[in-house]
């Protein structure tokens, strides 16, 4: 538990910092331009790491390679609805849905895959989703993004997106846990899934994307590969319900950052919940 606890803390510390950095010097780009360049670049930068498990006499079978291939498409699927949820509607209302990923994934796991956690672990991911929740949530009452889901397209979008997520960080487990894949392997083709659901997409923007930044989005990729082989090696060590609260931890992580070095408002707020957050991960490891 604890070395597992230790690789999703890294990935959400770095994940978290490439957020900031996202928002402060590339959210003007075209969001699907962006993602297959960077996406793109990261699976090349990792494809020697996935060449070295592969060479190492290994035997797949087609229904693992196809579930891995599913689980890299719902990646790609899951990233297309969040992103296409921020474009339609209101972000203080869509964002804090978006990042409820581990309130799905929990319920699942416990039924799906029967996996017992212990009280503490539970309160610890009821608390550290809290403080996700509240470090996103921007105006109004802290229900009213549920209130608005009931008929605001944009926030449904963001909940589906939410939902498709959780689905994966549980395909994540079971692949590196009851299959037994090789995280190299899973990361890559993970990669590869997402450029190739954003690429079409992003081809459409290609005009909107200026050459000077190529270099480094092709930069960015090596942050982006180094912290999905982070959240790879969180998820064959921890269930996905305790992995995925810690992961998504990113969240605060960047507005956090935002309030400090952006002076953004809020930050009191922001402050408190990443404490929640703390607290939750303090749960999950005492249990």
């Amino acid at each position: 538990m604890g070395t597992g606890l230790g690789f999703a803390v890294a990935a959400a510390l770095l994940y978290g910092t490439y957020l900031y950095v996202y928002k402060r010097y590339f959210s003007h780009l075209p969001a699907m331009a962006y993602l297959a360049v960077a996406e793109g670049a990261a699976a090349l930068w990792y494809l020697p790491v996935a060449l070295d498990a592969w060479s190492a006499d290994l035997a797949v079978s087609a229904l693992d390679a196809g579930a891995v291939v599913v689980t890299a498409l719902l990646t790609g699927v899951a990233i297309a609805l969040s992103i296409r949820a921020i474009q339609l509607g209101d972000v203080s209302y869509v964002t804090p849905l978006n990042k409820l990923v581990p309130l799905f994934v929990l319920p699942m796991e416990l039924l799906l895959l029967e996996t017992v956690l212990a009280p503490l672990q539970i309160a610890g991911v009821l608390v550290a989703t809290a403080g996700i929740y509240l470090a996103n949530y921007e105006a109004g009452g802290l229900l009213a993004p549920f209130r608005r889901a009931l008929s605001y397209r944009p926030a449904q979008l963001a909940l589906v997106g939410a939902a498709v997520f959780a689905v994966v960080d549980l395909l994540k487990r079971v692949l590196l846990q009851e299959l037994s894949l090789p995280v190299p392997l899973v990361v890559w083709v993970s990669l590869v899934g997402i450029t190739a659901v954003v690429a079409p997409f992003g081809w459409r923007q290609r005009g909107d994307l200026p050459r000077r930044v190529l270099p480094k989005l092709l930069a960015l990729g090596v942050v982006l590969a180094l912290g999905d082989h982070l959240i790879a090696l969180a998820f064959a060590r921890l269930p996905a319900s305790v992995a995925s609260p810690v992961v998504n931890a990113q969240a605060v992580v960047a507005v956090l950052l935002g309030g400090l070095l952006l002076r953004e408002a809020a930050f009191s707020r922001r402050l408190a919940a990443s404490l929640l957050v703390v607290g939750g991960i303090a749960l999950l490891a005492l249990g």
